[in-house]
Formats: structure tokens, C-alpha cells, sequence
């Protein structure tokens, strides 16, 4: 059985937390969901009971619906740190199933991004999976962004550092002589055009898997280089 996919953003709040603020962020992440699979779509709000977790639609064709907009701010008036927001895609049974939970804290601690999904509902392509990387890493300026399967934690080589997983963005510019082991290094870039990091991948002919020993292999090994190089931020310091 394929294990579920996890991915983390990791982040400073430049912001207030503003309820709109935050959806209108999950907005253009969910957009770019959509185009890297038909299953991740219909976000709806988590609620106390499942007859709750289908009465209110996150977004439109447009941004977050008013009544998303409504029930979050009477949710979340007086609580201003954390500020959490859930949602899912409705599909529970058929193996479909996904999550974002926004964990938002203010500066200076860190606020988190979480998408999980069953491992048919992420894309197959690294590429695709890059390229989401890639944009949750400039919408969020993240300061890590990682995707794994749920069972590469107890396998990665140091628990106070994230692990590489499948692929890590670091705001830092990496290159093949730093990390030989990766299978590609993906820059990217940030408004003016300058790099503002790499996403380092560990897998690119077939999707990561924690129960592959050559793919654990290869992460751990990515990692051990990293850390070698003071280039792998333990948890903390993300």
C-alpha cells in the first residue's frame, strides 16, 4: 500500500494573520493544486461533525466565498496565535482523500502550511511537484518547504533537521558539486530574477517511497552531505 505524501511549508507571517489575508494565500496555492491533479479541488472547511464538513465551500472561481470569509472570522476573533485554518477535498473513501491545514503563528515563530494527501491524489511527476514547490516557496517566502511520504521521518537521518524526503527547497543557492548525490537541483527564482534558492530531489524516475531502500538511500545520503556543509537548518532555525 503507497504511503501518503506530506507537504510542509515553513514560514514567518509578514502579516496580521488577517482571516482574508490567509485565504486569499491558500487561494492561489489551491490553484496551483488544481493544475497538478483533478482530485485536488472543492476545498471545503473542516468542521466539529462530518454534516459540518460539507456546508461550506472555501472557494469560488474568483477567492475565498463569503461565507468561508464569514464563518472563519466569527471562528477566529479571539484567537489571534495561533490562527489555524482547515480544510479538505471532501473525498474520504475512495482513496482520494487530502488536507491543508494553515498553522499561522506571529513573527518571530514559525507558521506552517501542511497539504496531505493519499499518494493517488499527488502527482506522479517530480516535475509538477517541483514546480508546486516552487510556488508555495515564493508565495510564502518559505524558509523550507519539504515533501515526503509519512513514514520518511522515523527513516531520515536527522530528526532535528527536515529531511529530504522526496525534495526540500532551501532559500539558499545550491549547486551539483555541493550535493553530487541529488537527481536534480531546481532553482528558484525570485521577482528581480535572482535565485533565492534551490529545491534538491532525491527521485526523478518514479515518485519517492519510504519502503525503497535505494530511495531512502539517496535521501539520507543527501542529507549527510548537507549537514556535512552547514547547509541543512535544524528545525529551529527554519
Amino acid at each position: 500500500m503507497k504511503k501518503p505524501i506530506e507537504m510542509t511549508v515553513y514560514f514567518r507571517s509578514i502579516g496580521h494573520l488577517e482571516v482574508e489575508e490567509i485565504l486569499n494565500e491558500l487561494y492561489v496555492f489551491s490553484s496551483v493544486l488544481a493544475s497538478t491533479s483533478s482530485t485536488l479541488t472543492g476545498w471545503l472547511l473542516k468542521g466539529k461533525s462530518r454534516a459540518d464538513a460539507f456546508l461550506y465551500e472555501v472557494f469560488d472561481a474568483t477567492g475565498p466565498t463569503a461565507a468561508a470569509l464569514a464563518v472563519l472570522n466569527e471562528k477566529l476573533k479571539n484567537e489571534v496565535d495561533p490562527r489555524i485554518v482547515s480544510m479538505w477535498n471532501g473525498h474520504d473513501d475512495d482513496g482520494d482523500g487530502a488536507s491543508i491545514k494553515f498553522f499561522g503563528r506571529l513573527e518571530p515563530a514559525v507558521s506552517l502550511v501542511s497539504l496531505n494527501t493519499e499518494s493517488d491524489a499527488f502527482t506522479a511527476d517530480w516535475k509538477a511537484a517541483a514546480e508546486l514547490v516552487k510556488n508555495a516557496a515564493s508565495l510564502w517566502k518559505s524558509s523550507g518547504v519539504c515533501v515526503e511520504t509519512s513514514g520518511y521521518f522515523d527513516k531520515k537521518t536527522f530528526k532535528d533537521r527536515p529531511g529530504i524526503g522526496w525534495m526540500l527547497y532551501l532559500p539558499r543557492v545550491l549547486t551539483v558539486q555541493q550535493v553530487p548525490e541529488a537527481r536534480a537541483l531546481v532553482p528558484v527564482h525570485g521577482a528581480d530574477k535572482k535565485q533565492i534558492g534551490t529545491i534538491v530531489v532525491s527521485v526523478t524516475d518514479e515518485p519517492f517511497s519510504d519502503e525503497n531502500p535505494e530511495h531512502v538511500r539517496i535521501a539520507n545520503a543527501i542529507e549527510i552531505r548537507l549537514v556535512d556543509q552547514d547547509l541543512l537548518p535544524r528545525y529551529a532555525e527554519l
